[in-house]
């Protein structure tokens, strides 16, 4: 599965924001490349919410053993609850094992899972976790909202 499909997938819900930071917006250069999913039915990203998905192309200074940093790597990462990641991350699974879900290497504890170049074993649970997400991020907007 490629990057591009993720995102396009991602793009199909509703009320997502994708933001694909480059050179040309605010963002840092490190982030230039990945992406971040957001629920923003605005389009505005939140300034107080984190994304519930983001896709990194590189290793970021405290984040490097996934080893991003080699050719054609890229890694999906969700925040999927500390119980669904303790159901899905293969135990013996590491960070920069492709086509497997692990704990996120930073984040694992507070309920994320990665998996580097999702592909035939993952590829299909990736776009459903990442449906899931959203939907739980669209759950805690309107909990803050006050319409839930």
């Amino acid at each position: 599965m490629q990057m591009h499909e993720i995102i396009s997938h991602v793009r199909s819900l509703e009320g997502v924001l994708v933001v694909e930071p480059d050179e040309n917006g605010p963002y840092p250069r490190l982030a230039w490349g990945d992406a971040f999913f957001y629920y923003a039915p605005d389009g505005v990203m939140p300034e107080r919410t984190q994304p519930y998905g983001t896709i990194v192309t590189k290793d970021y200074p405290d984040d490097t053993a996934s080893r991003l940093d080699a050719p054609d790597r890229f890694r999906v990462n969700i925040h999927a609850g500390r119980e669904r990641v303790a159901s899905l991350a293969a135990p013996d699974a590491g960070p920069a094992e492709p086509d497997a879900f692990a704990l996120h290497p930073v984040y694992g504890a507070a309920g994320w899972i990665s998996v580097v170049n999702p592909g035939v074993r993952t590829a299909e649970t990736v776009l459903l976790m990442l449906d899931e997400a959203h939907d739980a991020a669209r759950t805690r907007a309107s909990r803050r909202r006050g319409t839930a």
